[in-house]
């Protein structure tokens, strides 16, 4: 699909990851609305992009379906869906406090998980309406899931369990809606210089880049936002699941 005029929706577009995809599609011609629950950023990041900032918590279904409307109300009828909206924890299964609490557990799979399925859902559902573009296209969604979804760390069981359901679904959903013409795939990125890395100190993160085989560093979100825009302009990518992660392989810890 060819961006140029194409609506985008990318959740978590505030900051990080989703930051630099809207920034990427925008580049590209695409009118783009920033949904995020940061709205101060996120109002930021549209006005300079000429799009729209909508609050949205991803794991609602009635926030999600009135944020997606106001942006079909607003820009049009989108057909470009971008889902990095994100929360990560670190907690062991059990530990001096006792079980992993259910209820943390829960919130990461309802936000990382859930919202995700919540906004394909929502936007399909209106997105299977549009008029086909050329090849029978109708819409493109790519998800955000980890490298902990495969090689998840001491610490990351409800995170690597969240992100494992997110390449999990992505097959399934792209056989579900390929009727339609809307294609499905997913990014799982390595480490990355997110807004939650940059609060580690500077020796940190050197040392978290370091153990990438090539290149020795950390990932730039442009990166990620590159990966995201080839997605969408590439019709034969469809129902996969991409690592970019330099090569790495999680150690334990």
């Amino acid at each position: 699909m060819n961006p140029s005029g194409a609506i985008a929706i990318i959740t978590g577009g505030g900051s990080g990851l989703g930051e630099a995809t809207a920034r990427a599609l925008a580049a590209k011609g695409a009118k783009v609305a920033i949904l995020d629950v940061g709205m101060e950023r996120a109002e930021k990041v549209a006005a300079e992009l000429g799009g729209i900032a909508v609050r949205c918590d991803v794991s609602s279904a009635e926030g999600a379906e009135a944020a997606i409307a106001e942006v079909a109300d607003k820009l049009g009828e989108p057909r470009i869906l971008v889902n990095c909206a994100g929360i990560g924890i670190a907690m062991k299964t059990t530990g001096k406090d006792g079980a992993h609490p259910l209820d943390v557990y829960k919130k990461v799979i309802e936000v990382n998980l859930v919202g995700t399925f919540n906004m394909i859902r929502l936007f399909a559902v209106r997105c299977e309406k549009l008029e086909p573009l050329d090849g029978g296209e109708r819409g493109v969604i790519v998800n955000t899931a980890s490298v902990a979804a495969y090689d998840g760390q001491v610490g990351q069981a409800a995170y690597s369990s969240s992100k494992g359901g997110v390449v999990g679904m992505t097959l399934p959903v792209a056989r579900d809606l390929s009727r339609a013409g809307i294609r499905v795939c997913t990014i799982a990125p390595g480490i990355f210089r997110t807004p939650m890395m940059a609060g580690l100190p500077e020796e940190a993160q050197k040392s978290l880049g370091q153990q990438v085989p090539f290149p020795p560093r950390l990932g730039e979100p442009p990166e990620y936002a590159a990966l995201a825009a080839h997605i969408v302009e590439n019709q034969m990518l469809n129902g996969e699941t991409i690592r970019l992660d330099g090569a790495i392989r999680m150690a334990p810890r």
